[in-house]
């Protein structure tokens, strides 16, 4: 008959030290930043505690995190980041905490760290952008790299946002001379007749996404002058016809939406000097069945050229709100399977 252990020693043959909870202590330097950290009625620390199935005690400027060894260490990374953000003086939302979350995450296989997010982020008048996904990450280091980026992957990976950021950076920076922001003037598959107006109020709707980008990182005014000054420029696709774009970083937004001659017209338009960036979801194209897209057929025949940069988003890389990911991932499964 075999001795039964004892409870001692059975007790420490059932525990995991992975899962074991501990509790670890953060310190913050300001007291004032710790409020925004937190957020309103600590919702930003309710984000992180439901991400990580920590527990997270404010203490003044300190904050006690109770949970295992590994989730309070990854809780750890992501307050740290965030923090860095409110000491470099960019408000944080819910949604850069989540990004915080999904950089620490995504920090132990990608070798990502603080110092790197922190070496690509850029500044504008109206905030700092950081990347938010490793993905990001690779995106904006391809963008300081290469002449000619393609951007491609689902609705909000950031991938135009972004691209628009690095534009605002070269321009105020004195890289480049103009920015010029581009879209096929296409209807997503609707079909909204007559548009009144000069020719600015007939495109502007389909240009709205890039106004709005560029008015979350510069004020208004400062926009309108620039627009007005020549300096920054926003077209549909077909106003790129014969010209040369030089000195110029230039940004074609929904390029699947190009055909197969705009897109070649458009790359054909690069210039000395000039940095050109393409995004898009090749699955998403509006042009008639028969009409194949000028995106895919760019990424088809000039992958592998040297001098172009290529990054693929993905669901994982979704930004908004945590819905539109598994929004995204819901359509993918059942066309796979359709």
């Amino acid at each position: 008959m075999t001795k039964p252990a004892n409870s001692k020693q059975a007790h420490k043959q059932q525990v995991d030290p992975k899962t074991t909870p501990i509790t670890t202590y953060i310190d913050f330097d300001n007291n004032r930043l710790m409020a925004d950290l937190a957020g309103e009625h600590d919702a930003h620390l309710t984000v992180i505690e439901d991400a990580y199935n920590v527990r997270i005690d404010p203490r003044g400027n300190r904050l006690a995190l109770t949970g295992s060894k590994e989730k309070c260490t990854l809780a750890t990374t992501a307050l740290h980041a965030l923090y860095d953000q409110l000491e470099d003086g960019t408000t944080i939302t819910i949604e850069d905490v989540r990004g915080a979350i999904h950089l620490s995450n995504a920090g132990q296989e990608s070798g990502i760290t603080r110092k790197t997010t922190k070496s690509l982020s850029l500044k504008t008048p109206k905030r700092v952008i950081s990347p938010r996904t490793t993905n990001q990450a690779h995106y904006l280091e391809t963008l300081s790299q290469h002449d000619l980026v393609f951007g491609t992957g689902p609705a909000g990976t950031g991938k135009t946002y972004l691209a628009v950021a690095h534009a605002v950076h070269l321009l105020l920076s004195g890289q480049v001379e103009r920015m010029i922001l581009t879209r096929p003037a296409l209807e997503a598959g609707e079909r909204i007749g007559f548009l009144p107006g000069d020719m600015k109020e007939k495109v502007d709707p389909y240009l709205r996404p890039l106004y709005d980008a560029l008015h979350d990182m510069m004020d208004t005014d400062f926009v309108e002058r620039r627009l007005a000054a020549g300096d920054i420029e926003i077209a549909p696709l077909g106003f790129m016809r014969g010209r040369t774009l030089a000195r110029c970083v230039v940004i074609l937004d929904e390029g699947q939406n190009a055909t197969k001659t705009q897109m070649k017209m458009f790359l054909t338009r690069l210039g000395e000097g000039a940095t050109m960036v393409v995004t898009g979801d090749p699955d998403q194209s509006d042009l008639p069945h028969h009409e194949p897209s000028g995106l895919n057929d760019a990424l088809t025949i000039l992958k592998g050229v040297e001098g172009i940069g290529h990054t693929a988003f993905t669901a994982k890389d979704v930004v908004r709100h945590p819905l539109v990911s598994r929004i995204i991932n819901a359509y993918d499964k059942s066309h796979k399977n359709g």
